[in-house]
């Protein structure tokens, strides 16, 4: 029987695109209520481990588990997996010719096939959770990159998951729309939601991460508290790629 504060478990994962290995023996227990930050240089495997552990990546070999469930078992109904799962990508990837409101009312509409009136419900808490309520009929043209991104959020939150997944979310906004994403980030942490979240920005990652992982070529080469590893890295490649970033 597996632990049911084990919401991810990487073992042993291999991915490689033709002869290059992306990642090589990834071994990774994530908890409950854990937020997971991930940094590492461009091409250390970040944004792929994220999308393999969404399933949206296949892997060569080795198990990932969600909630004790293995999606790399060919009997397994993946999809039914992956709505436990948000994902929130650096592109918003909203769609352009609806609304807010419309975008986030659609997973509940098309897969949780929840009616209408209960679908604007949902939408509707969520813009207000990501502090947009005022924007529901706004088109993605009509708003900044900080509010599309939030309601990308909304969007992922629309499926009522148990985990969240970051995939550097705030890496194509202009710096002083960086804090309204993080803080809606903030909120979510506070409440309890499951995170692994790729980013540069070590500030949140300071206050909100409750672990750190530091890859490069693939592997984890360190983990620990946030606080800790941004203070006193002990590996070289950490050292030196901390020295960087700060």
């Amino acid at each position: 029987m597996s632990d049911p504060t084990t919401m991810i478990e990487l073992q042993d994962v291999h991915k490689s695109y033709g002869h290059l290995e992306v990642l090589r023996g990834i071994d990774l227990l994530i908890t409950k209520s854990e937020v997971v930050v991930v940094i590492g240089p461009s091409g250390s495997g970040k944004s792929t481990m994220l999308r393999c552990i969404n399933a949206l990546e296949p892997i060569q070999r080795g198990h990932i588990l969600i909630e004790g469930i293995d999606i790399t078992d060919s009997k397994t109904n993946v999809n039914k997996v992956r709505q436990k799962i948000g994902m929130v990508f650096q592109s918003f990837n909203l769609f352009p010719h609806k609304t807010a409101l419309e975008n986030v009312m659609l997973a509940p509409l098309k897969v949780q096939k929840k009616s209408h009136s209960e679908a604007e419900r949902i939408a509707r808490d969520l813009l207000v959770t990501v502090g947009l309520s005022e924007k529901a009929d706004s088109h993605p043209d009509q708003l900044s990159g900080g509010q599309q991104q939030r309601v990308a959020i909304a969007r992922a939150l629309a499926m009522q998951p148990d985990m969240m997944l970051f995939d550097e979310v705030t890496s194509a906004l202009d710096p002083e729309l960086v804090a309204e994403v993080l803080n809606v980030m903030k909120d979510l942490a506070l409440a309890g939601m499951t995170m692994v979240v790729v980013t540069h920005e070590m500030g949140f990652a300071r206050e909100v991460g409750t672990r750190m992982i530091f890859m490069d070529e693939g592997v984890i080469v360190e983990e620990s508290h946030p606080r800790e590893m941004i203070a006193n890295p002990r590996e070289e490649r950490t050292k030196k790629f901390l020295g960087m970033v700060l």
